[in-house]
């Protein structure tokens, strides 16, 4: 069974995946279990530079707790370098290869009122 926040968190990601797909960007994998770890999207962003890019997408309802920037915290930031590594190693599910790209990780942040912020090259 599933929460109201789980679903608004799924829509958040639905929101920021249909609108990479329209920016051009090849959607590899959405919620893609690695290890214990949990990649938000895979895609192929055609650039220029063409780049394999790891979006974590981060949905906040209120503020009370903090911008959802600031959720991107060191423990996260090294669940999001394990899980990298595992996609890495093992490749996407099925055994299908992910191409031979320059990989980089962005940050989407959705705010209410569907407000999108999108940070390229995030440092791990």
């Amino acid at each position: 069974m599933r929460t109201a926040l789980q679903d608004s968190g799924d829509a958040a990601e639905s929101l920021v995946a249909n609108r990479l797909a329209a920016d051009g960007w090849l959607i590899l994998a959405r919620n893609l279990r690695v290890g214990r770890g949990e990649l938000d999207i895979v895609a192929v962003d055609h650039g220029p530079p063409r780049e394999l890019v790891i979006v974590e997408v981060r949905w906040r309802r209120r503020r009370d707790f903090g911008l959802p920037d600031e959720s991107l915290d060191h423990r996260k930031r090294a669940h999001l370098r394990a899980a990298i590594g595992r996609l890495l190693a093992d490749g996407l599910p099925n055994g299908v290869r992910l191409p031979a790209l320059p990989i980089r990780v962005d940050f989407v942040v959705v705010e209410p009122g569907g407000r999108v912020r999108h940070h390229r090259h995030v440092a791990l």
